[in-house]
């Protein structure tokens, strides 16, 4: 059960609510929500990470039945687009009618199986019917049956109920998602307070600049822990900490589906002594590689290094966007890093700039390995045309993303310190003489609270999700 601590102890510092209340601009309630929450401190078993038999009960249990992100609506804007999605043993297509809607099915020919379609990158591609390469059963877009060769040689088959299963689809945000077994909640419903709260950014009205595959060898739920707390930056990103507020983040958890972390940025580190403002916005500046053209600033006397950096951020992106800003958008939404996360896999960063969305799928049907796919959605001038979305760029185990091709410098580095504590996590697992991990109460609640959620999918018998 969920219970409500008002007073959770906090490292030295201001905490979130604080630096909103700092804010010259009126703040969105979105940002105001806090669900300061207390979900135990039992330990978790490592079987749920290292078992196969796990991997199989969320193959039957959990992936069906959730809510999956597929891909974006303008991926597939025209009438034959389609998307292929596998996740753990499952294929999905997705496409596009002549009528401009979406559909989605199972991805398998009704008669003998083949899958249907296979997309030339990505998943990604454009036919005018949907026809099974191997004996050319076809169907049309919106998956009425339209006939096979020899279809004398079928007189058991009744045409009329030989149309392709339609799995349920809707959109939010730009984005496609499916469920397989129709037995999730409506998406909005799913999606709760989230819908609400992203109105004001509209991602809907951002492209995909970038969009990165990376195998990792471990668990998708190891890496996807890794990217729903802040307490790991003191460790493994120390260029970090003059201007981030690692142990100052705000940690909430709105429903059994969405949670969220906010840690603000042009703030001191409680775990750093001696950073004077100035030198926290030179550390931003180098680490995210921005020019100033004057080379790195003097700080102006009584200016804190979020006021300054806020209001330079503002400036950037009312000019990239060609959008005045400065009347509307708080200090935090161009620079904190709000990120939201969707049960089980899918997390969008929200504010007004650049952000990045990630998504975790299990690899080649392995509880070992697994896929992160980091997505830059990008705002852009409403005056200009859309730009295309990025097409998918596969990076295998071995490669870095430093190693990688247009990627920024600052970015890559922090991915790449990410990435090389999860496969020595998934052995160091393995290890374990207790069997079990510990969980910080606060900092980690939004792990606790992922598997408290994933535990009424694998354990429905232990009660409904909400």
């Amino acid at each position: 059960m969920k219970k409500r601590v008002k007073n959770i102890s906090r490292f030295s510092g201001l905490s979130y609510q604080d630096l909103l209340d700092q804010e010259s601009r009126p703040v969105p309630q979105s940002l105001r929500e806090s669900t300061e929450t207390y979900l135990g401190s039992e330990p978790l078993s490592v079987d749920r990470y290292l078992s196969r038999e796990y991997h199989e009960q969320e193959k039957r249990q959990l992936w069906p039945k959730v809510w999956q992100s597929l891909c974006r609506e303008t991926e597939i804007s025209s009438a034959g687009d389609f998307y292929v999605h596998d996740v753990a043993g499952y294929s999905i297509a997705v496409v596009r009618t002549e009528r401009g809607d979406i559909h989605a099915y199972p991805n398998a020919c009704l008669h003998r199986g083949r899958q249907l379609k296979s997309g030339s990158s990505a998943g990604l591609g454009k036919s005018r019917d949907i026809t099974c390469p191997f004996h050319g059963f076809r169907w049309s877009l919106d998956g009425s049956f339209q006939g096979a060769p020899c279809e004398w040689d079928f007189p058991h088959i009744d045409r009329s109920n030989f149309d392709l299963p339609a799995l349920r689809v809707d959109t939010w945000g730009g984005w496609v998602f499916v469920n397989i077994d129709g037995t999730a909640p409506p998406l909005h419903e799913y999606l709760g307070i989230m819908v609400d709260h992203f109105e004001r950014w509209a991602p809907e009205k951002t492209y995909k600049a970038l969009h990165i595959k990376k195998v990792l060898r471990c668990n998708w739920k190891i890496a996807n822990e890794a990217f729903i707390e802040s307490y790991h930056t003191a460790a493994t990103h120390p260029q970090l900490l003059p201007y981030t507020g690692d142990s100052n983040s705000q940690y909430d958890c709105f429903n059994d589906y969405v949670s969220r972390t906010i840690t603000p940025m042009g703030v001191v580190s409680p775990h750093v002594r001696g950073t004077t403002e100035e030198q926290a916005v030179h550390q931003w500046l180098t680490v995210y590689g921005v020019d100033t053209e004057e080379g790195l600033p003097e700080l102006p006397a009584g200016k804190s290094a979020r006021e300054f950096l806020g209001d330079m951020n503002i400036r950037r992106f009312s000019k990239m966007y060609d959008q005045d800003l400065s009347s509307f958008v708080t200090h935090s939404e161009v620079l904190d890093a709000i990120l939201y996360s969707v049960f089980p896999n899918f997390a969008p960063w929200a504010g007004f700039r650049p952000n990045v969305t990630y998504r975790f799928l299990p690899y080649n049907d392995s509880p070992d390995m697994c896929t992160m796919e980091i997505m830059l959605m990008m705002r852009y001038p409403e005056s200009q045309a859309r730009p295309r979305d990025a097409t998918e760029q596969f990076v295998p185990a071995d490669q870095t993303l430093g190693d990688t091709p247009g990627i920024e410098a600052g970015l890559a580095a922090v991915f790449d310190q990410d990435f090389s504590n999860l496969p020595f996590v998934h052995k160091g697992l393995r290890s374990l003489q207790s069997g079990h991990i510990e969980l910080a109460r606060y900092q980690e609640v939004r792990i606790r609270h992922f598997h408290q959620t994933l535990d009424k999918y694998i354990h429905p018998e232990a009660g409904e999700t909400k």
